[in-house]
């Protein structure tokens, strides 16, 4: 028997038990892990509540990413190995808030060498979606220029991050007190979200306009938005269930723009796999740092939705077996 944090049905916190069941079951395309560190994440809050329909054969043991240990020998793995995975919970996969996990070997990486489970762990489920937003859907190109709404939090950071690494160069909004973290970050210009005149300080930070716009605050001012693109230039959404906004059809085909949405779990593992070789470059080279808020017993998972839909997290939750 392992010990997982799980569901029986959807619904609130509330629902989620710590308990045993049964070790998972791991097939011959599968690694059998112990799990040292995972991270709660708003998505894992969506697939619980049932916000985000998703397959959830219960008992539905709840999570997304973990870095752990292999114990049993899979494709391409040996006991031993410190490996990574940030697919999880989805798709009719059992979460990662367990003792023991079976997890597809095509979605796990090892982690680097000298790379703890906590630091690398708070950065998995943030950094591959901000790959994905800028590459594998944001087709960002060397010399661009990114505007990143949000560019304090943990997709922001490292939206600025990779954007200003790959050579975009990057604007970014963010209250005042973490102007400084993001110019760190490789932010070029960081103005404060709650400058009235936000839009037109972009649109005079780029005056040739924006080639890729991410805004991670889950309120997309599409009006905006578009205003402010290049020719050719991107919108790429990946927050806001639930939200409707007004859309100004001319000026974004008049510009040959794009409005393209994603969602991280949706990700095939091939472009899983591609974000995984350059988060993995990254965490060598200490150049994702992780910013954890607080570090829980994964018996605890309860308690981390619950802060999470409080919006009282600013960083990083991780939970420990």
């Amino acid at each position: 028997m392992t010990r997982a944090a799980y569901i029986t049905r959807l619904g609130p916190p509330e629902e989620i038990r710590w308990g045993e069941l049964p070790d998972p079951v791991s097939g011959p395309a599968d690694v059998l892990v112990r799990t040292e560190a995972v991270a709660a994440n708003h998505v894992d809050t969506f697939v619980r509540s049932g916000r985000y329909r998703t397959p959830t054969p219960f008992p539905f043991v709840i999570g997304r990413d973990l870095a752990d240990e292999v114990v049993g020998a899979g494709p391409g793995f040996s006991p031993g190995d410190r490996v990574w995975c940030a697919g999880m919970g989805h798709g009719g996969r059992q979460g990662s808030f367990a003792e023991l996990v079976a997890v597809p070997a095509e979605r796990l990486y090892r982690l680097p060498e000298g790379v703890g489970a906590v630091e690398a762990v708070g950065v998995l489920h943030p950094a591959a979606t901000a790959f994905l937003a800028l590459f594998r859907h944001g087709g960002l190109r060397l010399g661009e220029t990114v505007y990143v709404g949000g560019g304090a939090g943990n997709v922001g950071d490292a939206l600025v991050r990779m954007a200003s690494a790959a050579g975009a160069r990057v604007i970014a909004s963010a209250s005042e007190r973490d102007a400084d973290r993001c110019r760190a970050a490789g932010a070029a210009v960081v103005i404060d979200y709650r400058d009235p005149s936000l839009t037109a300080r972009v649109r005079e930070a780029a005056p040739d306009g924006i080639d890729v716009h991410v805004d991670t605050s889950g309120r997309p001012d599409l009006e905006a938005a578009v205003g402010l693109l290049a020719h050719g230039g991107r919108i790429v959404l990946l927050a806001g269930v639930g939200v409707r906004a007004e859309l100004p059809v001319g000026p974004l085909y008049m510009r040959d723009g794009r409005l393209l949405g994603f969602a991280i779990s949706n990700a095939s593992a091939a472009d899983l796999a591609g974000a995984a070789s350059v988060i993995n470059t990254m965490l060598a080279a200490g150049a994702l740092p992780c910013r954890v808020t607080d570090v829980l017993a994964l018996a605890d998972a309860a308690e981390a939705h619950r802060r999470l839909e409080a919006g009282q997290v600013r960083g990083r939750l991780v939970l420990r077996p």
